[in-house]
């Protein structure tokens, strides 16, 4: 079991379905009433009071000082308190299995990202699989601007962020990781410096009373708190078994879970080109699959 946990490919798909089951879990709390700021807490502290006992009972629970804690505020800022910011303010204007999409395009970026700062870049397969994969987030996201003549361009723009502040999160947390650490003390403090922020925010914006929103879906917040405890142990270890450029392509894999767990679940509903879009995305994993099966 241990090596399977350090096998990219697994880790990849496991990652991404963890990540696509957020999409439905956020709409349902936008349709709530629930702060977007409040559900990206809710996620980061979820993952950190989780982790906290782990740490605790492994002995590796110590304050964080120089490259660690730089790590921790620079990743816990930008991968998951702006990150998750966005996802959720963006879902109750332009659908949940549309903002899941979002995720498939942060490859290309991550890619461009890695090979300007001379990063390890895939082989053709894997290259190839990518492009695959930018290709079907591309229709699925001209068949969801074509037919959604109401969804308003600052919050089609502020989606298109979303890829963007992924891969510059997926590129600098390879580059900064600190020797010899630990991915789920990473995991920890850098989710707990997110949930810090976003809290901070809530709090002056006056969101207080908010709170109480929570017992509107808490079933939803159980899940969802639940959910980032098990994620991000995993998602810090493809990070340190695979990269920026693969660990990216969870992106894929959970804009496939995410459209397919919003129709079942919310009754979202897309046309033809969507769902061909995301068998193109499907195609894109599966040549992905392949090029980790590559000699090396």
């Amino acid at each position: 079991m241990k090596k399977l946990f350090e096998t990219p490919i697994f880790l990849l798909l496991l990652t991404g379905v963890l990540i696509g089951m957020n999409f439905p879990l956020g709409k349902i709390a936008g349709n709530a009433g629930v702060s977007p700021i409040l559900w990206a807490f809710l996620i980061s502290f979820g993952a950190a009071i989780s982790l906290l006992p782990v740490l605790a009972s492994r002995n590796i629970l110590s304050v964080p000082r120089g490259p660690v804690l730089r790590y921790a505020l620079i990743s816990g800022l930008i991968s998951f308190g702006a990150v998750n910011l966005l996802v959720f303010s963006v879902i109750p204007h332009v659908g949940s299995g549309f903002t899941a999409l979002m995720f498939a395009l942060s490859p290309v970026f991550t890619l461009a990202i890695s090979v300007m700062f001379k990063l390890k870049a895939p082989k053709f397969l894997g290259v190839l699989g990518i492009i695959i994969g930018f290709a079907g987030a591309g229709l699925v996201a001209y068949s969801r601007q074509s037919g959604a003549g109401d969804v308003q361009l600052l919050w089609m723009l502020g989606a298109l962020l979303i890829p963007v502040t992924l891969a510059a999160g997926n590129v600098y947390r390879t580059l900064a990781w600190p020797k010899g650490q630990s991915p789920d003390a990473l995991a920890f403090w850098s989710h707990l410096v997110a949930a810090v922020f976003l809290l901070g925010i809530f709090l002056m914006a006056g969101g207080v009373g908010e709170f109480s929103k929570l017992s509107h879906v808490p079933v939803a917040a159980l899940l969802q708190a639940g959910l980032a405890g098990i994620t991000f142990p995993v998602f810090f270890r493809l990070q340190q078994y695979g990269g920026p450029v693969l660990l990216s392509q969870i992106g894929y894999v959970a804009a496939a879970v995410g459209l397919f767990a919003a129709t079942l679940f919310l009754n979202e509903t897309y046309g033809l080109l969507t769902w061909v879009g995301a068998g193109v995305i499907m195609v894109g994993i599966g040549v992905t699959i392949l090029a980790q099966r590559e000699p090396k």
